[in-house]
């Protein structure tokens, strides 16, 4: 009911074959095999989220379902590149590979009531989502707000009951290498000698012993309502810790994933990143035209941000952008240039797949062997450019499956390929993949980016504050008020540490070199203010953006947290006072007072008097 609702609203009273013929199959489908349940679950959730301001974000191949797309569950629409008419309901469908994605066609005007048309589709298959026969369990995961996922987590016990809902638990084991610590370690503590092959028996005997346990980052397990979950598994706090009050399963989910459902409830940054902008700028992060042309040059240069390379670091403007501010994917884009929104979805696709770039379509773009636009990005387009070649759907969707999951070919399809006339160094790539990526996930993750960079692009200060607050834990506020000097001595000691960075140096390295970027825009970045920084957000003033008190180096966010509390009060007579007040630590204080926060502030409140 809620797909066709939906589906009339969109497309009219009565609907083009092809959005017919898709949802009757698509519902037939997923009602016949018993998901309904699943779709409806997951339409709960992501509408419960919006109603709290939340925006959620779709991942995996859910968006290949036309049906997710009624159901508000996804925002791509995987139906083949369209114009659409919000007036009149006409539509015109491209499904001969005219266009990569619709956002891309042309403006035009209706031609039956002049107004503007909408451009929609990605072209996606259902059968990506749910199989050729739609009997596949689909697997419908979330982006939630990070900030969010605990609150979405709580509403899913609500909807099935305390009772039914439990975290789905991990268990880590021994891995090789440290069993082998181990061993010597052991045999070093009592002094004792064996032979290599006594230490390899040993080994196998320890590696992939129970180590630790712990939680999924979001899966929830579902009981049915009438059974409970001693039926299929014990039940324990993650790492034992009887305070944590969440009860995860004894067993990971991949012991009992055929008699159990499992939601994914995941926290991302992107949702959260969106709610950021839509505070700080008061505009709707949904209402970004994916079609802004000066939005797009964002991915191909620096010319709409008004930066160089030498101030920078890099030629184009995607740095801090969700997915696309990364060393690897921004050497991507570097190479390709990308110039329409069906690009940066095939970017995602080759960024995110194995063997998929490197050591396949990178190669064969500077063989001059093929273009971009031709190279294989994600698996979904195996199973349309083969059908689009004569293929039966099904050989299509067998040929995909196998080359996706790294399998290669078959000699007999190898053969079909052949026949039907596909080149030589198609189906030698296909041989090369090791995994692919879904076009339904690289779609929505270029939406997000696109929509980030728009903001980007026209309210500067309000990106990186947004940015900024989500990276709270790699910020230093010292260091940012030390000015661009400052900050590349810091990237300079972090480049001379060379293999010995760690992950944290790597992820501070892509805060800095986006607050360069800020500040090669014209934004200033104040001192800490004891009385006005927020806890842990970045704050946009005018064109200045005033750091939260956990980005300076020793105050945590509990901390932070309690001083915020405190300053309600009023304000603080001395340190002493604010010590008092605030019960923070040592530590604390001296981080307050190397950022100059106590200036004219006396130590104690003790006065000497004098007669």
């Amino acid at each position: 009911e809620l797909s066709y609702l939906n589906a009339h609203r969109l497309y009219g009273e009565r609907l083009p074959d092809i959005v017919k013929k898709r949802l009757d199959r698509e519902l037939s489908s997923i009602i016949d095999h018993g998901y309904a349940s699943l779709y409806w679950t997951a339409h709960q959730l992501v509408k419960k989220s919006l109603d709290d301001g939340y925006l959620v974000g779709s991942r995996g191949s859910v968006g290949s379902s036309l049906v997710a797309t009624m159901c508000l569950i996804s925002e791509v629409n995987p139906l083949p590149p369209h114009y659409l008419c919000k007036k009149c309901c006409y539509t015109q469908f491209f499904t001969h590979g005219e266009v990569g994605v619709g956002v891309d066609l042309p403006n035009q005007m209706c031609p039956q009531c002049g107004e503007s048309l909408q451009k929609e589709g990605f072209d996606i298959p259902f059968e990506v989502f749910m199989g050729f026969h739609g009997d596949k369990v689909p697997d419908i995961d979330l982006n939630f707000s990070g900030e969010y996922q605990a609150t979405i987590n709580r509403y899913t016990e609500e909807l099935f009951g305390k009772d039914y809902v439990f975290r789905a638990g991990t268990i880590g084991t021994l891995a090789d290498k440290t069993a082998f610590g181990f061993v010597m370690k052991y045999l070093e503590a009592t002094g004792q000698t064996r032979r290599k092959a006594e230490v390899n028996r040993i080994l196998k005997g320890i590696t992939g012993v129970r180590r630790t346990t712990g939680q999924h980052p979001g899966g929830m397990i579902v009981v049915p309502a009438d059974m409970e979950i001693f039926d299929f598994t014990p039940i324990q706090y993650p790492a034992n810790d009887g305070d944590s009050g969440i009860i995860t399963t004894h067993f990971e989910f991949s012991a009992i994933h055929d008699s159990l459902v499992k939601l994914d409830n995941l926290g991302h940054e992107g949702p959260t990143m969106a709610r950021l902008l839509e505070e700080n700028t008061n505009e709707s992060f949904t209402d970004v035209p994916l079609d802004d042309p000066d939005t797009m040059k964002v991915f191909n240069g620096l010319s709409t941000l008004g930066v160089t390379e030498a101030q920078i670091g890099t030629s184009i403007g995607t740095l801090g952008l969700p997915e696309f501010g990364t060393g690897f994917t921004r050497q991507v884009i570097e190479d390709i240039r990308p110039q329409t929104f069906a690009d940066l979805v095939a970017i995602m696709g080759l960024t995110h797949g194995k063997d998929v770039w490197l050591n396949n379509a990178r190669d064969l773009i500077k063989a001059n062997v093929t273009d971009f636009r031709n190279v294989i990005a994600c698996r979904d387009d195996i199973m349309i450019y083969l059908t689009q070649q004569g293929l039966e759907a099904k050989d299509a969707f067998r040929i995909m499956e196998q080359v996706r999951k790294g399998k290669g070919m078959e000699e007999d399809d190898v053969s079909l390929l052949q026949m039907k006339g596909i080149p030589q160094w198609y189906i030698d790539a296909c041989f090369k993949i090791k995994y692919m990526f879904p076009k339904a996930h690289a779609a929505a993750y270029a939406i997000t980016a696109f929509r980030a960079a728009y903001f980007k692009r026209l309210y500067p200060a309000a990106f990186y504050a947004s940015f900024l607050s989500l990276k709270i834990d790699d910020c230093n506020a010292v260091l940012f008020a030390a000015g661009e000097d400052g900050i590349h001595r810091e990237l300079q000691r972090i480049h001379d540490l060379g293999n010995k960075a760690t992950a944290k140096d790597n992820s501070v390295v892509t805060v800095l070199q986006l607050v360069l970027e800020a500040m090669a825009r014209g934004i200033h970045f104040l001192p800490i203010n004891l009385y006005t920084s927020h806890a842990r957000r970045f704050q946009v003033q005018q064109e200045t953006i005033l750091p939260p008190l956990a980005s300076l180096d020793g105050v945590s966010s509990n901390a932070a947290e309690s001083i915020v509390r405190a300053r309600l009060d009023g304000e603080f007579t001395s340190i002493e006072d604010f010590r008092n007040r605030t019960n923070v630590s040592k530590t604390v204080i001296e981080a307050l007072r190397t950022s100059h926060c106590f200036a004219g502030m006396s130590e104690t409140n003790q006065l000497s008097l004098f007669s």
